[in-house]
């Protein structure tokens, strides 16, 4: 199972529980519909954040050159519009046995609450990523990244800037050069005279 698919399958989950819940307790309690819907909201995005921590901790103990690490942000992405598709389609599906559960039409489902649910994930993940990635890079030694020690020079486009060494270089003055090219004219002028 690819990484994306896992998360998206987990997060689809996730996200038809809190409106299961978030249809429940908004049927006991409903002046407090407000706060219940933020606080559920709150719990998702605090999951997609923390995974997304683990995932920048792992990928950046994994890969310590920053050039080498993996693309999390198209995996949490996809994990995402995976996750708001099928989270929309389910709760639906559900909202057509169950009254209480608050869900719109099929379109609405798959598009609209979609999308949020892809934002939310894939913000709160990215932001998880970056924050596990920075603390493992700040406790690590730094980097030495490949063509720094040597072993590639011959591929180094700034090797022969750097080197000095220029075969054609002409150490001529500017005298020099005005003078050669002036003799061919006076050659000229005495030849015709």
């Amino acid at each position: 199972m690819s990484k994306w698919l896992l998360r998206g399958l987990v997060f689809a989950a996730l996200m038809v529980i809190v409106r299961l819940l978030q249809g429940a307790l908004i049927n006991l309690m409903e002046s407090q519909a407000l706060w219940i819907s933020i606080l559920l909201v709150a719990v998702f995005a605090i999951a997609a954040f923390v995974w997304g921590l683990a995932d920048g901790r792992a990928d950046a103990r994994a890969n310590p050159d920053p050039d080498r690490r993996g693309d999390l942000a198209m995996t949490w992405l996809l994990g995402g519009l995976f996750a708001g598709i099928v989270s929309g389609f389910v709760a639906w599906f559900i909202s057509l046995f169950y009254e209480n559960l608050y869900a719109q039409g099929l379109l609405n489902e798959v598009t609209t609450f979609a999308a949020f649910t892809a934002l939310l994930m894939f913000v709160f993940a990215i932001a998880g990523v970056a924050l596990g990635r920075g603390l493992v890079d700040r406790k690590a030694p730094p980097v030495q990244r490949r063509g720094e020690d040597g072993d590639r020079a011959d591929t180094d486009v700034f090797a022969a800037v750097n080197a000095g060494n220029y075969p054609d270089e002409d150490h001529t003055t500017e005298t020099e050069r005005t003078e050669t090219a002036s003799e061919p004219a006076t050659e000229r002028s005495r030849e015709q005279s």
